[in-house]
């Protein structure tokens, strides 16, 4: 396709990045916007992949029918309001390894809205932390926990947003009995959380149920007696579960799982232009977008409504560095999906995260390596891992040099940054929780950050 070149100065191209980027250290000295008709060409482009538009769209939150569900929990109003509240439930904080920690942390302690729903900080927290700050940044170790008694990974809290669209859970895929985990039966450890496998459900789900363990949330007869507005809860998302049977974790962890799979990043301004809003998106961005759809191939991996894959890939990213972390980094975690599938073909692989609400971020990647948009595309770009631990030989085919222009990097970057940025992720929580509890942390700091005292 022929197009004119339009050619502006290089201190009028960069006043209309702002914001989108923060600096525009380039080296020519214009840079150039191609003129001709991006809407129809990005159309073009997207079709011909996925043959339509809707390919891309995620659904309404409260579209429960056509969100992605696991068979033996399907979505509904009532499940996913139950959900919910659980999620950010500080009260759930039932069985701490210290007195101290007794209800003080939650699902959303490492998951909140604040920061995209994954953790603020390098590495998330549950219980034995200590305050919050505005995004989760401030969070520290409370004095009277030693690192031990941390709840705490040894790898980046991954975002629960537009996990419906995921098979499996974590970044090394260990949860979930369906799809690429089937034949995976042999490392479902008994005694281990991998065992919640098999349960039969799927990733989402199978992380929900083992995760309220992992992270101490527990309830009981007791705490219903306590909170009686959850045995209602319960009895309207569980109503054909016999009632000794309905108030546990499991069906807990259900509910959660569906809460987690409506929340969407639909309200980004890529699904509004996807929607037929031709002006959601700014010129810079439709760039990004032939980018990312085009010469970047970013698609290839990127791909579905949550733009991301069920696929893992080995691009010797950096794990958690010592001293910068609580705990150690083992070598399963270093290995990905290889430490928790046995194949040595599947070492350091890390599986294929969602491109949403990545903005303000200032972790990125498995082990928090980057810090921004921009940093991880010129990694991609260069293509020289960061990682001496991950051999050659592992590397993913598709980890190969990019040949961007600074141009086209600023582009790309305005197109993952603002495009695929849903601002409003607060209509996920809820206002206040029937325990009366402070959310999404209740330690006394946090409490104070908070504003709940």
């Amino acid at each position: 396709m022929f197009r004119t070149v339009r050619i502006f100065p290089k201190k009028v191209y960069c006043a209309l990045m702002i914001p989108i980027c923060i600096s525009c250290s380039v080296d020519t000295d214009t840079l150039l916007l191609l003129e001709g008709d991006p809407d129809l060409e990005l159309t073009q482009q997207i079709e011909g992949l996925y043959g339509s538009l809707s390919a891309l769209r995620l659904p309404p939150s409260d579209a429960y029918s056509e969100i992605p569900a696991d068979p033996g929990n399907p979505i509904t109003r009532e499940k996913v309001a139950l959900g919910q509240l659980l999620f950010h439930e500080t009260a759930l904080g039932t069985a701490p390894v210290s007195p101290e920690g007794y209800q003080t942390y939650s699902c959303a302690s490492c998951h909140h809205a604040a920061a995209q729903f994954q953790s603020g900080m390098l590495q998330g927290i549950g219980e034995g932390g200590s305050g919050f700050g505005h995004q989760g940044e401030a969070r520290g170790i409370s004095e009277n926990y030693t690192p031990e008694m941390l709840d705490v990974q040894p790898i980046r809290s991954p975002t629960v947003l537009n996990t419906a669209y995921q098979e499996v859970m974590l970044w090394n895929g260990q949860f979930g009995a369906l799809g690429i985990n089937a034949g995976t039966e042999v490392q479902w450890t008994e005694g281990t959380p991998k065992e919640k496998n098999t349960l039969g459900f799927s990733g989402v789900e199978t992380q929900a149920i083992a995760g309220l363990g992992v992270h101490r949330l527990h309830l009981d007869s007791q705490w219903l007696q306590e909170y009686p507005q959850y045995q209602a809860l319960f009895d309207q998302a569980f109503p054909d579960i016999p009632e000794a049977e309905r108030y546990t974790d499991l069906n807990a962890g259900l509910a959660i799982a569906a809460f987690e799979r409506t929340v969407l990043s639909n309200q980004a301004p890529f699904q509004q232009w996807l929607r037929g809003d031709s002006d959601a998106m700014g010129e810079v961005q439709k760039q990004g977008a032939l980018l990312f759809f085009g010469k970047a191939r970013c698609y290839e991996c990127h791909n579905g409504p949550g733009l991301n894959g069920m696929g893992f890939h080995a691009l010797g990213m950096d794990d958690f560095q010592p001293g910068l972390v609580f705990g150690e980094v083992d070598e399963a975690t270093r290995k990905g999906r290889g430490g928790f599938t046995g194949n040595p073909e599947d070492d350091y692989a890390f599986k294929i995260p969602t491109l949403y609400n990545l903005k303000g971020l200032s972790f990125l990647g498995h082990g928090g390596s980057f810090s921004s948009v921009e940093s991880v595309i010129r990694y991609k770009n260069e293509a020289i891992p960061q990682n001496p631990g991950v051999p050659e030989s592992q590397l993913s085919g598709a980890f190969v040099p990019l040949a961007l222009s600074e141009v086209e990097i600023l582009q790309l970057t305005a197109f993952v940054e603002e495009a695929l940025y849903d601002p409003s992720m607060q209509r996920y929580v809820p206002t206040s929780l029937p325990s009366g509890q402070c959310f999404p942390v209740a330690d006394p700091a946090a409490r104070t950050d908070l504003g709940c005292d």
